[in-house]
């Protein structure tokens, strides 16, 4: 809710004290029995309230995803199933949905993209988790340049595209096995690295904790990790980071 927005509706004359007021009851949360929603989020932190899917019912995913739609909010989902996107579409007609990433986005009042930020994976099937960055970044308002399939394995293709990432405010290194891909990165640019490990790669690696611990021992500088599969972390710091290096853009000076 646009507290600022309500208050000049209040002064024109355009909204009532009566309506204002039935309306600020739903601050600083609603409480819809089994969710309480957070509607003041934006203005604490300058982003919205995001809805993790997973585990919830597809009614309550609906439900939730309306509820802040009616608000006049955008509304990100994420690890969201398409059982679940066919239930918010049946409330929400206009939602989208990523197969890949399994993200939804409504948007009610268009975003617009700034800076840039690079999302780089060691191999395509560390994808969903890249594209859960990537999305989660372009719905929070920045330019994103997707480089996947430039591991260390063939380090060729990571040099080749270098020219590209270093143009970026932030880069999100994503990678599996071993995770080597964030030091190598973060070694060669003068950006900060968000690193992110995945669980994909064979039984030693024990489900991405191989890939975190090199991330997280890595000897370059200017790396900060995320946890394993956290793509929307990833995108959501990385966000953070591109807009405080885009003059004018800092949530708390716009």
């Amino acid at each position: 809710m646009d507290i600022a927005a309500l208050l000049r509706q209040v002064k024109d004359g355009s909204l009532s004290i009566e309506k204002a007021e039935e309306q600020l009851k739903n601050l600083p949360y609603e409480d819809l029995g089994f969710a309480k929603l957070d509607h003041h989020r934006s203005l604490r932190s300058g982003f919205g309230e995001v809805v993790y899917c997973a585990g919830k019912t597809c009614e309550q995913v609906g439900t939730i995803m309306r509820h802040f739609a009616d608000k006049g909010s955008n509304v990100l989902g994420t690890r969201a199933t398409r059982q679940q996107f066919e239930a918010v579409k049946q409330v929400l007609p206009d939602v989208v949905y990523d197969e890949i990433s399994g993200v939804l986005s409504y948007t009610v009042k268009p975003v617009e993209q700034i800076g840039l930020v690079a999302v780089c994976t060691g191999g395509t099937s560390d994808m969903r988790v890249a594209e859960e960055a990537a999305k989660t970044a372009e719905f929070f308002g920045s330019r994103v340049e997707r480089i996947y399939d430039v591991g260390v394995a063939g380090i060729h293709r990571l040099f080749d595209r270098l020219e590209d990432i270093r143009k970026a405010n932030c880069v999100i290194a994503v990678a599996g096995m071993e995770g080597a891909l964030a030091g190598v990165v973060a070694g060669l640019i003068d950006c900060p690295v968000v690193a992110v490990p995945t669980s994909i790669g064979y039984g030693a690696n024990f489900g991405g904790l191989s890939a975190l611990l090199t991330m997280l021992n890595s000897c370059a500088e200017g790396i900060g990790v995320v946890n394993i599969d956290n793509g929307f972390g990833a995108g959501y710091l990385a966000t953070q980071i591109n807009r405080m290096a885009v003059k004018g853009h800092h949530p708390h000076t716009e």
